[in-house]
């Protein structure tokens, strides 16, 4: 895999290095990872204090405790016997050593180890099992931070949530507490998309949007990150960004976990300000130079980024400065939680992307038609390298005035001509009118002529509104991704709804289902003449209607109660019928999805229904 690749898989993995990034004193430093950006970056306030608190051998821990709190005070190095104990547990221990090759729980092959510091160490591995790329964290079970780390890492499994990498397995086993969870082999992380300047106002609108709707999501269900930096944001090749290692990396790093749920809730939004606020002004919103970003002076620690780069959005820099700063610019109210900085951007008028530069348009050369010959081939007298045509044989002004009135002469013997013809089939009209006899031979000419007016104005093609979109998940034990729902009939391409990833292609066997697929709600029956659906990656869907026992519920009849209309392959499809039909309700049912690297997984940009 190219080292470009390996550094966004696991974005923890090369985040972690930073741990051990600084030298302690005692000669040991940094295992160089892919991502040396992140390695030798300093260490933020809270890290250093959790390292200090951890009780480095070469080191001793700061003398000047919190205010309010109890210095702590060492304990027993040795760990005890009964691991649930972490008082008692070892401050530090030393990263289980493991090498390539080396099979982790009997099924996960370790391949090669991105980073370590001095507590875990992480790797790409294969799942042997499943046969598929994987990323795994190692950490010895006598350390304190173990249950920690394997708390976080099963409830960020529970949250079942498309828009962060999934947690696939933790476990304890032996000396040995692993974490595995998927590996993006095709994602870039937000540091190295920065590397080459700042985002376009729409690309930076898109990460902010789908980075606060994820981490709202989850803190609704009582889910924090508390260490949201560029490596753990990850865009993919469709345009979809991923967040890494929530509560995970947290855990790994021996971050204390915020007091209260209002205080996760700031740190979260103020890292989602750091982010937005890097990617307008390519510049590190501290003194401390990160990711390979510049650092601010201290005089503009509580600058807009408006402020810092000229031509920045002015929504998004009030954005990024009312959530990252307690105290915005401009008297700015601060944004304090994730939720709020999710309705504050949906109230933000949409930014459209920049429209394609065409090329500059080059007019074509212009000739002088009066010197040129009348000739059959005109583009052969242009070249150079024919010489000029001799005097006696150029066109002169008399030759041109016989020329023009010769064509005179052939326009007015064609209208003469015409005329009398018409003149004579008129007087053989009146003819046969007086003999009494019908002309039925010039009526019939008359008439197959003249074709009836209403098949002279084809049908307008009008787009019908979508109202609403259902997951449509019949055979399966729940709807799928509901709310990226209104993605798919947003008018952006670039979101969509996606299903869950599953481990074998739909089918009889091995798995029983059918498929899955989305069921569209026009508001009330409409003419329906095509339906364009916009795919992530090649798909085999189904075009279908209800029947009439299907239309009274559509959502819990089984796809048998559909009549099937059109069936399409491909990463866009345009499924045209070939007459219309009346219906309310349409079903894209998915037959066959496209796999990556967890799986195989449906996505859906974008459905236009035309009638």
């Amino acid at each position: 895999m190219a080292d470009g690749t390996k550094a966004v898989v696991d974005t923890s993995a090369a985040d972690a290095a930073a741990d051990v990034s600084e030298d302690d004193g005692d000669g040991r430093g940094a295992v160089s990872g892919e991502e040396t950006s992140e390695i030798t970056a300093p260490l933020s306030v809270r890290e250093i204090a959790a390292e200090l608190a951890a009780g480095n051998p070469g080191k001793k821990p700061a003398a000047t405790p919190a205010a309010g709190r109890a210095e702590r005070v060492p304990t027993d190095p040795q760990p005890t016997v009964d691991p649930r104990d972490t008082a008692t547990l070892p401050r530090t221990l030393p990263a289980p050593i493991r090498h390539s090759g080396d099979k982790i729980g009997n099924r996960y092959r370790l391949e090669e180890c991105i980073s370590q510091t001095e507590t875990f160490s992480s790797w790409r591995a294969v799942d042997e099992k499943l046969r598929r790329a994987v990323g795994v964290h190692l950490m010895a079970s006598g350390h304190q931070r173990a249950r920690k780390v394997l708390a976080a890492a099963k409830s960020a499994a529970l949250l079942g949530d498309p828009r962060f990498v999934q947690v696939l397995d933790a476990v304890q086993e032996g000396e040995l507490v692993y974490v595995v969870r998927e590996w993006l082999p095709h994602a870039s992380d937000l540091a190295r998309l920065l590397a080459n300047g700042p985002m376009e106002p729409h690309e930076a609108y898109q990460m902010v949007r789908q980075v606060t709707d994820a981490v709202a999501a989850a803190h609704r269900r009582g889910q924090a990150h508390l260490r949201l930096t560029p490596r753990c944001v990850l865009r993919t090749d469709s345009g979809q960004y991923r967040i890494n290692g929530i509560a995970v990396d947290a855990a790994l790093r021996g971050l204390p976990a915020e007091d209260t749920e209002e205080d996760a809730a700031r740190a979260d939004t103020r890292a989602i300000g750091t982010l937005l606020y890097a990617a307008l002004t390519h510049r590190w919103p501290y003194p401390e130079d990160r990711y390979d970003l510049k650092g601010l002076p201290k005089d503009l620690q509580n600058a807009a980024p408006d402020q810092i780069r000229a031509g920045v959005h002015k929504g998004l820099s009030e954005l990024a400065a009312r959530a990252l700063f307690d105290h915005p610019p401009h008297h700015g109210e601060p944004i304090t939680t994730p939720e709020e900085l999710a309705r504050v951007i949906a109230r933000m008028p949409r930014i459209r992307p920049p429209e394609p530069e065409l090329p500059a348009f080059t007019p074509p050369p212009r000739h002088n038609t009066h010197a040129l010959p009348t000739a059959p081939n005109p583009t052969r007298v242009a070249d150079p390298a024919v010489a000029p045509l001799p005097a006696t044989s150029r066109p002169t002004a008399a030759r041109r005035t016989r020329r023009r009135l010769r064509r005179a002469v052939k326009a007015t013997a064609w209208t003469v001509a015409l005329g009398a013809i018409g003149v004579a089939s008129w007087q053989f009209v009146g003819h046969l009118r007086n003999n009494g006899q019908s002309p039925t031979a010039p009526q019939h000419t008359v008439t197959s002529a003249a074709p009836a007016p209403q098949n002279t104005t084809p049908h307008a093609p009008v787009p019908i509104p979508i109202k609403e979109a259902f997951s449509y998940n019949p055979q399966g034990d729940s709807p799928e991704s509901v709310y990226l729902l209104p993605k798919v009939f947003d008018g952006d391409p670039n979101t969509s709804w996606v299903t869950k990833s599953y481990v074998d292609p739909f089918g009889p066997k091995p798995l029983p289902k059918e498929g899955t697929g989305l069921l569209i709600d026009l508001g009330s029956a409409q003419s329906v003449s095509s339906v364009n659906v916009q795919f992530g990656g090649f798909h085999t869907a189904e075009l279908r209607v209800p029947n009439a026992q299907a239309a009274a519920n559509p959502q819990s009849a089984q796809p048998s109660a559909y009549t099937l209309l059109d069936k399409k392959t491909g990463d866009t499809v345009d499924f045209t019928l070939s007459t219309p039909t009346n219906t309310r309700y349409l079903l894209i049912w998915l037959t066959s999805l496209p796999k990556d690297t967890s799986g195989y997984r449906g996505q859906i940009n974008e459905i236009k229904v035309v009638g």
